[in-house]
């Protein structure tokens, strides 16, 4: 229920008194129960991270388990949801809250977000290494070539398996002669 400046204000207050930024985690948040889906705006829990340096997190007040998993992957280091043992109990907070089954689903979808969102560094993956040589390309013949026949563009094609030449090198295999006949798809050698 607040401007960034409020939040500013807050957070000098806190500075002010000897907390240090690393000290500080902020939760973006909507105060209404339950929070309509219009109202979260989750892109503000970023906001708040770029004003301010600081960890963040969401606070929330939606029904369901979906916006927190958002936020895990938008960033939130942090979650708190309110939890109850029955939603149909009087007050506020309880139609807000998850009930047993329904925060253990949360806790394990944000678990397995975690882990999909991974280190940023663009590897091939363990789990997909085994598929490089099924999945990509080789450069092969497109029809039968006999030797001392020139490579061209309409004698070699691209299929799969990719234990061969790769068709990255597709412009400096185009005008070399076979050495020996090839097949209709066999890998290309030089």
């Amino acid at each position: 229920m607040c401007k960034l400046g409020e939040i500013e204000d807050a957070l000098d207050v806190l500075l002010s008194n000897g907390l240090s930024l690393d000290m500080i985690s902020l939760l973006h948040c909507n105060t209404e129960y339950p929070t309509p889906m219009s109202d979260v705006n989750l892109n503000a829990m970023l906001t708040l991270k770029r004003a301010f340096g600081v960890r963040v997190g969401y606070s929330d007040h939606t029904q369901g388990i979906e916006v927190p998993i958002a936020a895990v992957a938008k960033g939130a280091e942090i979650i708190e949801k309110h939890f109850t043992l029955d939603k149909t109990m009087e007050g506020p907070d309880h139609k807000a809250s998850l009930e047993p089954q329904e925060l253990k689903a949360m806790v394990k979808a944000i678990r397995n977000i975690e882990q999909a969102l991974g280190d940023g560094h663009k590897t091939v993956s363990e789990s997909e290494r085994k598929n490089m040589a099924i999945a990509r390309k080789s450069i092969v013949a497109a029809r039968s070539i006999k030797a001392g026949d020139v490579f061209t563009e309409d004698n070699i094609t691209v299929k799969r398996p990719g234990n061969g030449i790769s068709p990255m090198l597709w412009d400096s295999v185009l005008g070399h002669i076979a050495t020996r006949d090839f097949e209709e798809d066999e890998l290309i050698t030089l």
